[in-house]
């Protein structure tokens, strides 16, 4: 091998991605990762936290912690889950729909700057490759 592990690169990548989120998301207080929890919540409501820690990648403690935060700042609310009454759930509160819809543009032009290298057909052959790698080492399939 003449070059970088992929998995070096990867992370090279990971941590370009969360430099330019930071710079991105910093006029809204927010941590990339407790981005990442609430657009998971956009796309499946009424997780329990549990659920949101393996959908985010964080433990189960980061993500409560993540929760208290977000809850607290009115982002997200714990809710009784409709189904069992016993459970709570969260779900993403219309601030915290603000606050995505505010950021999506910028975040959308930081994956265009990302992908900008490639051609559409390139693009869309490394979103399956990335979505067949997380696969291939995740504990839990993907959603």
């Amino acid at each position: 091998m003449t070059g970088p592990t992929m998995l070096y690169l990867i992370k090279q990548l990971e941590l370009a991605v969360r430099s330019r989120l930071d710079e991105l998301l910093r006029p809204e207080s927010i941590t990339p990762l407790q981005y990442t929890a609430l657009t998971v919540l956009e796309r499946h409501a009424d997780l329990s936290t549990a659920a949101l820690a393996r959908n985010a990648f964080v433990t189960d403690q980061s993500a409560a912690d993540m929760v208290a935060v977000l809850e607290e700042r009115g982002l997200i609310a714990r809710l009784r889950d409709p189904a069992d009454r016993r459970r709570r759930v969260l779900r993403l509160t219309e601030p915290g729909v603000a606050l995505l819809d505010r950021v999506r543009d910028q975040v959308a032009a930081v994956e265009a700057g990302m992908l900008a290298p490639l051609t559409d057909r390139e693009a869309a052959a490394f979103r399956r490759y990335v979505i067949a790698c997380r696969g291939a080492l995740a504990e839990h399939p993907p959603h």
